[in-house]
Order: structure tokens, then C-alpha cells, then sequence
């Protein structure tokens, strides 16, 4: 089987049958090429000939990336990213085979919500420092923030009276702030804010550095005091595509990634949509490791196949970004 066939198909889905037979497809190749993920299936002694939804294909669980390498082909990786962490964590490594077709997933994606990059300012409260190399989340934005071909489009952590005369000023040009939980409401108690065409998206991270408050508290805060609606961007460093909320925390997907839940008490069978569960992802643009992911955060599918995060599972570590702020 061709992967550069398979993987010129990808950003050509149009339908869920056209992702559901790709995502069979990229199933046997992973399958046959990727040794962990074959034991894996094997040690279920599932008969992979009887697969024919992409819902019946076992997702590897995401803890594997931490132990092994995940790999579906014999190569140099272009790009390693880890998981954010502690120094006494193990931190979870994905290998990425092609940059060019993680630019073009984050890209795709971003268009497919917000429209060209070039049409905007693009800002973020991340920090972007050595302490937190390696990191999905600052490539991805440090990628977008460069396709906008604009002078104030940057990262603006400790350099939040800079930010703060961008957003005041009004600007001919729209402006997007991406940030850490943490980083924006520091933010936007911390300053006075005029009306602008702004939009925010929080990408998480709260933990250890205030009380933990609900979704609809935070993004409350954060529309009363910055005056704009804020969106969410989900995504983590062993997956190479985004998904994004625009509203009410309710996670939209790009055609080539689609999430399941899984039962609580039978990772092997689907949750019912409406009810909460485990979040398997399957992001076929993760077609040079393993597309079948499964997260260790809880969450509802939608019979529209929308999808909400609701926590972690007790014990699980702080994914992602939720950690970046000890960089803080």
C-alpha cells in the first residue's frame, strides 16, 4: 500500500463515507507497519477482517507514546514534540515524518473556521521560551503567526503592554488572541479594554495557579472584561490536527478527524452519544504514526458528531497546555 497515495487522500474527504474508508484504509496499513500498535490489536484477538466502521477500529491509548515509538514507517522524524510536563513526568513523544503535512493540517483547519491567516492579527499569551521547546501548540501558532505577514502578529507573554496597545488601537486589520487559561484572565483583570474586533480562543490550562473555575465562569470573566466572544482551540502533541469551538464549548472537527466516546467501564465499546465517556480521537493525518487515539480525557458526542470536554479521568496526568503555565 502507497502512504503518499493514502495521504493525498486526506485533505480530499468530503463525507463521512469518504473518511470512514480511508480511515479502514490507513487502519490495515498502520496495522501492518506499526509493530506496538499491532501487538496491541493482537493481544485484543480482534479479527481485523470483520472491522467496517471506523467506530469498531481499537484505539491505542495515548499513554503508549511515553513508553514507546510510535512509528508507522522507517524514517527521520522532521519534527519531535512532547507533551507538556513536569521534570518527574514522563512526558509523551510524537514523531512528525512530514512537516509539510502538519503545516498543512493546521492550516486547512484554520482556514476551514476563520478564514486565511492573512486576513489577521494573530497574537498569543503563550510562552514561547526554551523552558517549553518542542511544543505542538507554540509551532502551531509560531506558524500562523508568521503566514500573516504582519509586523504586530507575535507572542506577547511579558509584553502585555504591547498587546494591550494593539488591541486598544483600533486596527484596520482583525485581531485573534490565542492564550492559556491562566495568561488571559491574568490579562484581562489586569488591564482595561476598549471595544474591537476581537476574538479570543483559550487553549486551556489552568492548573496550579488559581482556583479552578467552570468553562462558563471563565469565558463569563473573559467577555465581560475584554468585550469579545471567546472560542476554544482543542487539540495535544501526539495528534496532528485541531479541532475548535466557536461557541459553548462545543468542539467542531475538520472533515479528516472525528472523536468517539468510548464507555467508561468498557474501553472497548462506544458510550451513547448524549452520555459521557472516554474521547477516542481518529485523526487520519496522523497517518505516519497511529490515527487511533485514545485520550485520557472525558467528554459527550453529539449525534451531529460535535463533541465537548468535560474533565480528566482521576489519577490521569495534566495534559498539554494545562502544565505550560509552570513555565509561567
Amino acid at each position: 500500500m502507497d502512504i503518499k497515495k493514502l495521504e493525498d487522500r486526506i485533505f480530499a474527504i468530503k463525507s463521512l463515507s469518504d473518511f470512514n474508508d480511508l480511515a479502514l484504509q490507513i487502519f490495515y496499513f498502520q496495522y501492518k507497519n506499526n509493530a506496538v500498535y499491532q501487538n496491541f490489536i493482537d493481544l485484543l484477538k480482534i479479527d481485523i477482517r470483520e472491522l467496517k466502521n471506523y467506530t469498531e477500529i481499537p484505539c491505542l491509548p495515548v499513554e503508549f507514546f511515553k513508553t514507546h515509538t510510535i512509528s508507522s514507517v522507517s524514517l527521520e522524524p522532521e519534527l519531535i514534540f512532547f507533551s507538556s510536563g513536569t521534570s518527574s513526568q514522563i512526558r509523551s513523544k510524537s514523531l512528525v515524518y512530514s512537516k509539510s503535512l502538519y503545516e498543512t493540517s493546521i492550516y486547512k483547519t484554520f482556514c476551514s473556521f476563520y478564514g486565511s491567516p492573512e486576513e489577521y492579527i494573530i497574537t498569543a499569551l503563550i510562552p514561547n521560551n526554551p523552558a517549553i521547546q518542542n511544543s505542538s501548540l507554540v509551532y502551531m501558532l509560531d506558524f500562523l503567526i508568521k503566514r500573516t505577514k504582519n509586523s504586530l502578529s507575535g507572542f506577547y507573554f511579558e509584553r502585555e503592554e504591547k498587546l494591550l496597545d494593539i488591541i486598544n488601537n483600533k486596527q484596520k486589520t482583525k485581531i485573534i488572541l490565542f492564550g492559556i487559561t491562566y495568561a488571559l484572565l491574568r490579562f484581562a483583570e489586569n488591564n482595561s479594554f476598549s471595544p474591537n474586533e476581537l476574538t479570543l480562543i483559550e487553549t486551556g490550562g489552568m492548573k496550579g495557579k488559581m482556583k479552578e473555575i467552570t468553562r462558563d465562569e471563565l469565558h463569563s470573566k473573559l467577555v465581560r472584561k475584554l468585550k469579545s466572544p471567546i472560542h476554544s482551540e482543542y487539540s495535544m502533541a501526539e495528534i496532528m490536527s485541531q479541532a475548535y469551538s466557536l461557541s459553548n464549548g462545543v468542539y467542531l472537527t475538520p472533515p479528516w478527524m472525528h472523536v468517539r466516546t468510548r464507555d467508561v467501564y468498557d474501553p472497548l465499546s462506544c458510550a451513547e452519544n448524549e452520555k459521557s465517556g472516554g474521547i477516542d480521537i481518529i485523526d487520519l493525518a496522523n497517518i505516519y504514526t497511529c490515527s487511533f487515539i485514545s485520550t485520557k480525557d472525558i467528554g459527550i458526542l453529539h449525534e451531529n458528531l460535535t463533541f465537548e470536554v468535560l474533565g480528566r479521568f482521576d489519577f490521569s496526568d495534566l495534559r498539554g497546555c494545562n502544565l505550560m503555565q509552570t513555565s509561567l
